[in-house]
């Protein structure tokens, strides 16, 4: 077996924040509050629900109060909202699924690490049709820590039945570097993620600008 490969979800196998942005926008909706851009807002989506609900409060209109305690009773509605519809408008990354199949032709193991909820993450990659390809996936909520600590990578490593050593990470935020880093592991950060090519300012050990490239990165830092 030649190593292991660990994929963040969003924003690196599949572009979702079209979805994040509209269940957050349906919360915010019933405060009276306006919308959040799938556009110009994506980068926000990538960092979760709370993140979301709290540009959505940041942009309120004056005479337009919201509670102390507004984000703890929206977090869980924007989730079921997401639960609801959470395939409508993500898409895998182009080139994805044929790189995912020379991977495993080539003996790579390959595992999910990921801060969606677990149950979420499930369905997600199920309603993408790519869950099969993973041997183990890691959410925000499978251990009592989630990314940047890294014992979810760990656990997404060892899961798959990998050594941390012979595996490293794709990603595409600074969380997703800080966990590489944290892990003692090697990273490549997508460029077409939400954040696009200006990731490179956090100088991974290399960029990833299409999936077509991954297997031939595979072979050469894991063998």
């Amino acid at each position: 077996m030649a190593g292991t490969v660990v994929f963040d979800l969003d924003g690196t196998l599949a572009e979702t924040s079209g979805d994040l942005i509209a269940a957050a926008n349906a919360v915010l909706a019933r405060r009276g509050l306006g919308a959040l851009d799938p556009v110009t807002d994506a980068k926000i989506a990538g960092y979760g629900a709370r993140a979301m609900l709290r540009a959505g409060y940041a942009r309120a209109s004056a005479g337009i109060l919201i509670p102390p305690q507004a984000e703890d009773e929206d977090f869980p509605l924007v989730l079921d909202a997401y639960d609801a519809a959470i395939a409508v408008h993500s898409r895998l990354y182009p080139g994805l699924e044929a790189a995912l199949a020379r991977l495993d032709a080539a003996g790579f193991r390959l595992s999910v690490c990921t801060n969606k909820p677990e149950g979420l993450a499930d369905k997600l990659l199920r309603e993408l049709g790519v869950r099969d390809a993973f041997a183990a996936l890691i959410g925000a909520d499978t251990l009592p820590v989630r990314k940047p600590d890294p014992a979810p990578y760990r656990a997404a490593v060892m899961r798959a039945g990998g050594e941390v050593g012979a595996s490293f990470l794709v990603g595409d935020t600074e969380t997703d570097f800080k966990t590489a880093r944290n892990s003692g592991v090697r990273v490549a950060l997508v460029s077409f993620g939400p954040e696009g090519p200006e990731i490179s300012r956090l100088k991974p050990d290399a960029m990833l600008d299409h999936y077509d490239a991954l297997p031939e990165l595979a072979r050469g830092w894991l063998g």
